[in-house]
């Protein structure tokens, strides 16, 4: 299903962090699916050196370690309209501070970064921030702390920024997203016991696919979600609800 199909974004300026890969990928499709024009964000020198993406996006690399690397990127998105938080790393065996770092301190960089052009925004409905979280900010995991941590963030972060922000026209919403394929969670995917586990613990049987993420952030960008700010979205289907 193209889940750009109900969506118009014809000409609005979005930024996709981590666009080169997974979820990250299939939104920044489904927003230039939409009409937008989409920059999307990488490790690598350019474009060409990822598989499925658009030569027609631009393209910006990013660290999300490096805060020299955070000042650059947001010196070069120029204007903005919609921002997409979605680069972030598992991370099992990294140190909980450097989890915490990349994956919570780096939303917080390239937001602010980005506020006062988005802040700018014309766009109906208003400028919006979409971040990253995980069903892992729902619940506990003893084998990432770190990570689960800094989800958690995300979703208060979320909040606070909405509650800050939103005289300045913008709304920042969240999704939790479920168990879906990427390469960052290739190990637990490719597992067979691990994917057998979630498949048995969610309603509705198996994992996502990166487009069941790039339908709800589109839509929270939408104007038809223009009097929703601060909430996180859970799209797990179903997990989180079961003990």
């Amino acid at each position: 299903m193209n889940s750009a199909a109900r969506f118009d974004f014809d000409g609005a300026r979005v930024v996709v962090t981590g666009g080169t890969s997974g979820i990250g990928r299939a939104t920044a499709q489904a927003f230039a699916a939409a009409g937008a024009r989409v920059t999307v964000s990488g490790t690598r020198p350019d474009i060409a050196a990822y598989d499925g993406c658009d030569a027609a996006w631009r393209y910006l690399p990013l660290r999300l370690e490096c805060d020299d690397s955070i000042a650059r990127f947001v010196d070069a998105v120029g204007e903005v309209d919609i921002l997409v938080n979605n680069a972030g790393h598992v991370m099992p065996s990294a140190s909980f501070a450097e989890c915490v770092r990349v994956n919570l301190n780096a939303v917080h960089a390239v937001s602010e970064g980005l506020h006062g052009r988005l802040r700018g925004s014309a766009l109906p409905g208003g400028a919006s921030i979409v971040n990253l979280a995980s069903m892992m900010s729902i619940f506990g995991s003893p084998h990432l702390p770190g990570y689960g941590a800094a989800k958690a963030g995300v979703v208060q972060l979320t909040m606070s920024l909405a509650a800050g922000w939103a005289a300045d026209g913008i709304r920042v919403n969240a999704i939790a997203a479920g168990s879906t394929p990427t390469a960052m969670t290739a190990r637990y995917a490719e597992d067979p016991a691990i994917a057998a586990q979630v498949n048995a613990k969610t309603p509705l049987g198996r994992w996502a696919r990166p487009e069941e993420m790039a339908a709800p952030i589109l839509f929270l960008c939408s104007s038809a979600a223009s009097f929703i700010t601060g909430h996180t979205l859970v799209v797990d289907g179903g997990y989180s609800i079961i003990d």
